[in-house]
This record gives structure tokens, C-alpha cells and sequence, in this order.
């Protein structure tokens, strides 16, 4: 097996494949004309939206992610060799600060932020092996 997608069950799509175009300079892939589903290139594995009303139609039982909500216990993560640059520009884009730039003892530089649902994703340096 091999890791395919990422998918964020989202409200709305359109604005989300939106705002990661302007906060983090992703292309998309594919966005089918229902306007439900859409992938962006993120390399081998895609990043995905899905509308949550979908969600119903496949008898899965989740719960939506919310940006007043504490986010759950997921993140995704990009990779940069300009943490500090690519934080800014999310922010600058609507997102919301989680944790600004840091140093980890092993040298890898992190940081998070909000999306514009709420999800949780880290701006990071590779780690240096």
C-alpha cells in the first residue's frame, strides 16, 4: 500500500481550495464540477476537500471541524526551507497563529497555524538526518 490522499471534510470546497492557494501557494490538481470534491499537488500523496455534506451520504459518523473549536488530534504538515517566510504568508492570507517559528533540539524548524476551518497545520523545515 501507499498513502494516496489526505482528505479534510469541509463545509465549503471552493473557499478552502481557495484559501490554501493564497496561504500556502498550493496549485490544484483536480475540482470536480459538483463542486464537492477537489485535490490539490502536494507532490506523491494529494491533499483533498471533501463537503462535509457528503459525509451523510456515506454513513460515516464525524465530527466537523470548526475554528472556535479546539482542533482535533491531526495536523498536516508542509514542508519548507522557509519557515519564517511561509508563516507569514499564511498569516497574511486569514490564517489564525497557533505557535510562530521554533527551533527543536534536533534543528528542525516548526510552526503551526488554523486554517480557515479550523484545522491544525504545521509550516515546517525536513528534518536533517
Amino acid at each position: 500500500m501507499r498513502l494516496g490522499y489526505v482528505i479534510l471534510y469541509v463545509p465549503h470546497v471552493a473557499e478552502t481550495v481557495a484559501f490554501y492557494e493564497k496561504a500556502f501557494g498550493l496549485s490544484r490538481r483536480f475540482v470536480h464540477e459538483s463542486g464537492q470534491f477537489a485535490e490539490m499537488e502536494t507532490g506523491a500523496t494529494a491533499l483533498a476537500f471533501c463537503a462535509e455534506e457528503l459525509i451523510d451520504t456515506m454513513d460515516l459518523a464525524v465530527r466537523p471541524t470548526r475554528p472556535e473549536e479546539t482542533p482535533p488530534a491531526a495536523e498536516v504538515a508542509f514542508l519548507t526551507e522557509s519557515v519564517d517566510k511561509d508563516y507569514e504568508r499564511a498569516l497574511a492570507a486569514g490564517a489564525v497563529s497557533v505557535l510562530a517559528p521554533v527551533t527543536k533540539p534536533w534543528g528542525q524548524t516548526v510552526s503551526y497555524v488554523r486554517d480557515n476551518n479550523g484545522f491544525l497545520v504545521e509550516i515546517c523545515s525536513p528534518v536533517s538526518a
